[in-house]
């Protein structure tokens, strides 16, 4: 065979063989076969419904929220802010004094508000120097430019600063601050109409709904975080009206002041203070409820102050042993630990003992509801309150009044000499004496393993009353004890002073 035939014998063979490699190829990629082809696995992905997330409120709400610097002019001063004794005679860029200065001393503890720079121990020594030294977060809630944000961050301030979302930087005038509730109100005067939100009702929103809170955190103006609703009302013994949102939407220094909006950009809560062991946030932010904010920011806006109504009380909560020992069903209402002498309350008629169970005919849960109630009303008007006196209800009128400046009460400083044991008292682990003034009997010693100690009864208190009824000694506590025990009550209420502060404590009846 030629070598010409061979050559083209070999090839018409590759040919017959790309062709059979090809139609099996085919086989096994489109026939029963192809079960044991290597197959490539796909990427995983899920087709669910997309959360609708935050970008709309967010988009709105934004240009309302501001940044807000103060400046105040630093006067002569011996305390250089560390809080350390001595530190002030340090020179001022001296490493130690600068430690302190950087992590704000011991007076910066976890879980206050303050969440602004200090002021730099450099600053402090320079009289009449205007300088930065504090900034926070607010919001405009008119398009003419009035703007809400905490009383901490201004209150200091001799002149402040306005910074848009758009980094313009506008100059502002105070119109009020309110110190109980940390509110203050800024007002910035330009032609320009400006983008303003609105309070919404906080009564309306339940724990475990959406938040978002926008501000100006470590001076990052226009943050935005998201959380939920934690808790409501909570009490930090910021003030007589604490009543927080808790939410834990990140919070920190320089987010003071700014708003926190339900999914609607309606303003539920004004962020205020954060717990931290570490200065950051840790998911417990809190912040003042709207419809408190409302009311105070109208007061400021229409007079640069807040009127409160008082009526001049000292009281507490009511607990079980104090309900039984009143004949009370609930445990509701304020006792009346102390009336103000002169005071509107006193009086009205009320007396120490007596509990407020209601305001103009709503009813008075606790203390600060009682509290809230009353700042509530103006001064000069009378509110209708119903009160539980000596086993029974009765409604008073009380002429409201302005709350003072100056709370202090009087003191009542008792004495003590010779002391000695009366039975009936021994069960509580008491040891009393007659007052020199004759006002009461002086306890001279407490056991600490008995029912006293464990209600905070100590030696130097003065007990005044038992079940409302004044004692000048211990047969008078024997009988009204032995009365209580023969009405059936569980337990005897005890009026206590305790150096300028009275109150009240139940001891259990011994029934054995």
């Amino acid at each position: 065979m030629s070598n010409k035939v061979k050559s083209s014998t070999y090839r018409a063979g590759i040919a017959a063989a790309l062709l059979s490699s090809a139609l099996v190829g085919g086989l096994l990629a489109t026939g029963p076969l192809s079960a044991i082809a290597p197959a490539q696995a796909e990427a995983v992905r899920v087709d669910s419904a997309q959360q609708p997330g935050f970008a709309d409120v967010v988009e709105k709400v934004s240009p309302a929220v501001v940044s807000v610097r103060v400046k105040s002019a630093i006067n002569q001063t011996s305390d250089d802010g560390s809080g350390f004794p001595g530190m002030d005679q340090l020179p001022d860029d001296h490493p130690l004094k600068r430690f302190f200065y950087d992590f704000g001393g011991p007076d910066q503890r976890p879980g206050q508000r303050g969440m602004e720079p200090r002021k730099s121990p450099r600053d402090q020594h320079r009289p009449d120097r205007v300088r930065p030294t504090a900034q926070g977060s607010g919001f405009f809630i008119s398009e003419d430019g009035y703007l809400v944000t905490n009383n901490h961050v201004v209150e200091d301030g001799s002149a402040y600063t306005v910074v848009l979302n758009d980094g313009t930087e506008l100059d502002a005038k105070l119109i009020g601050k309110d110190k109980r509730t940390d509110l203050a109100v800024l007002k910035v005067d330009d032609k320009r109409k400006f983008t303003y939100v609105s309070f919404g009702d906080d009564n309306q929103i339940r724990v475990g709904q959406w938040v978002v809170a926008v501000g100006n955190p470590f001076g990052l103006g226009g943050t935005v975080t998201a959380g939920i609703v934690s808790a409501r009302g909570r009490d930090i013994g910021a003030g007589p009206y604490d009543d927080f949102l808790q939410i834990d939407a990140a919070v920190n220094r320089g987010n003071s002041g700014g708003p926190a909006f339900n999914l609607n950009g309606e303003v539920v809560g004004i962020n205020t203070a954060i717990f931290s062991p570490s200065g950051g946030s840790v998911g417990i932010a809190f912040a003042i409820p709207a419809t408190t904010a409302k009311n105070v920011v109208d007061q400021l806006i229409k007079t640069g102050s807040v009127s409160r109504g008082w009526i001049g009380v000292q009281i507490q909560p009511v607990s079980k042993e104090i309900a039984e020992s009143l004949g009370l069903s609930e445990e509701k209402g304020a006792l009346v630990a102390e009336p103000q002498a002169d005071g509107p309350a006193a009086k009205a008629g009320i007396v120490a003992g007596d509990v407020i169970t209601a305001v103009n005919g709503e009813t008075v849960a606790d203390p600060r509801d009682l509290a809230k109630k009353i700042a509530g009303i103006s001064a000069g008007k009378d509110a209708e309150l119903t009160v539980w006196h000596k086993g029974g209800a009765k409604s008073l009128n009380v002429a409201i009044k302005p709350y003072p400046q100056d709370d202090s009460q009087a003191s009542n400083a008792p004495q003590q000499d010779d002391s000695s044991k009366q039975s009936a008292l021994d069960d509580y682990g008491l040891t009393v004496m007659p007052a020199d003034d004759g006002k009461g009997v002086v306890v001279t010693d407490v056991d600490r393993q008995g029912d006293a100690a464990d209600k905070g009864i100590a030696t130097g208190d003065v007990i005044v009353s038992v079940n409302n009824k004044p004692v000048t000694s211990a047969a008078d506590i024997d009988a009204a004890i032995a009365e209580a025990t023969k009405s059936g009550r569980k337990a005897v209420l005890m009026q206590v002073q305790s150096n300028d502060q009275s109150r009240f404590v139940a001891l259990p009846i011994n029934q054995g």
